[in-house]
């Protein structure tokens, strides 16, 4: 589709000189050129090609619109970490009506934020995490920061012990910001329940299944991607003072609502319940089977685990819960306000994937 695209915007009228008077009409129904753009445009965007379908943009300004078009300016310019650029478009735009009302108020969030917290750079994933989503992310990956993780996993087994881990790092994001959660909002897969009932038990507050529109409440969710689609759209509003805390969070399939927590970033996830690989005493690897242990007995597991953060390979930087809190505090007056958006794009911290 991009190629196809990209030859026919370069050759589109304006470009070729075609546009005389007898044939501008034909020339134009022919090639449409501000639709191929678009298209082409939206092409490199769902491969998050963001660099060059701003670029494109850029380029052919004098054939946009305001809206959708610079707005697509402003939103490439921010998942590529031109925010300088965003601001300038944006600043320029004409009010948005219609269906444009919203994703107009989205990147002016984004914009407000990262006004408020500017990333120290494109190794920032914390920073770049809290701009695009509003979110806070707890825990950065100990493998592979420089090899192209950046802080990301891609695939991970995870275990009791990362769980009791994010608890732990959520409760200084809790204190951080002065926010206290009246009870535990409860999702009803196993693996959320089972978290939520950990959560509930170390903040000592009650705990009982989600109810949307409950104040006050903090919504706990093992893997967003695993609960009923339903569950997640109404996630997407909040309740006043409402929190949504998701263990694992998939940043190539995001799911349809942007937790306000998350402890970690991961393409695939295998979550300590589920079957898994497990290393022998003589070094072999073979398969786990499932934990069958109900959510009650999954929560007590997870509240007897290490909570000490995991070793690594000495790469990715040090990030203590000082500097964890000293980033809460700082994201807190923007922070957990407005819909939880899906941002569908990964934005401008590269990390490796699978294919």
């Amino acid at each position: 589709m991009a190629p196809a695209t990209a030859t026919a915007t370069a050759t589109a009228p304006e470009r070729t000189g075609l546009f005389r008077r007898r044939v501008k009409r034909r020339a134009e129904a022919r090639l449409a050129p501000r639709r191929v753009l678009l298209e082409l445009v939206t092409s490199l965007e769902q491969v998050e090609r963001h660099a060059d379908a701003l670029a494109l943009l850029r380029e052919h300004d004098s054939l946009m619109d305001d809206w959708p078009d610079r707005y697509l300016t402003v939103y490439n310019a921010l998942m590529a970490g031109r925010t300088d650029l965003a601001r300038q478009v944006f600043d320029g735009l004409s009010a948005p009506e219609g269906v444009w009302v919203g994703p107009g108020r989205r990147v002016g969030r984004m914009l407000d934020r990262a006004a408020a917290l500017p990333p120290s750079g494109f190794q920032d994933l914390r920073g770049w995490h809290y701009v695009l989503t509003g979110g806070l992310l707890l825990t950065l990956s100990p493998h592979g920061f420089d090899q192209g993780m950046t802080g990301r996993w891609a695939y991970l087994q995870d275990d009791f012990d990362s769980c009791r881990h994010g608890l732990e790092r959520l409760r200084t994001v809790l204190d951080a910001t002065g926010r206290k959660p009246a009870s535990v909002g409860l999702l009803p897969d196993r693996g959320s329940r089972a978290l939520g009932l950990a959560a509930a038990r170390l903040l000592g507050v009650p705990a009982s299944p989600y109810r949307p529109g409950t104040p006050d409440v903090l919504v706990v969710a093992y893997d967003l991607t695993a609960c009923e689609p339903g569950t997640v759209a109404e996630l997407a509003e909040r309740a006043p003072g409402e929190l949504l805390f998701e263990h694992a969070t998939c940043w190539t399939e995001t799911p349809g609502a942007a937790a306000d927590v998350c402890t970690l970033l991961v393409q695939s996830v295998t979550a300590p319940w589920e079957p898994g690989l497990r290393v022998t005493e003589d070094g072999r690897a073979e398969r786990a089977e499932a934990d069958g242990r109900s959510a009650e007995e999954l929560a007590e597991a997870i509240l007897a685990a290490d909570p000490a953060p995991p070793e690594g390979d000495g790469q990715t930087p040090e990030d203590p819960d000082a500097a964890l809190a000293a980033f809460a505090a700082r994201a807190a007056g923007l922070w957990a306000d407005g819909p939880r958006e899906r941002i569908r794009s990964s934005g401008p911290v590269p990390s490796g994937r699978f294919a």
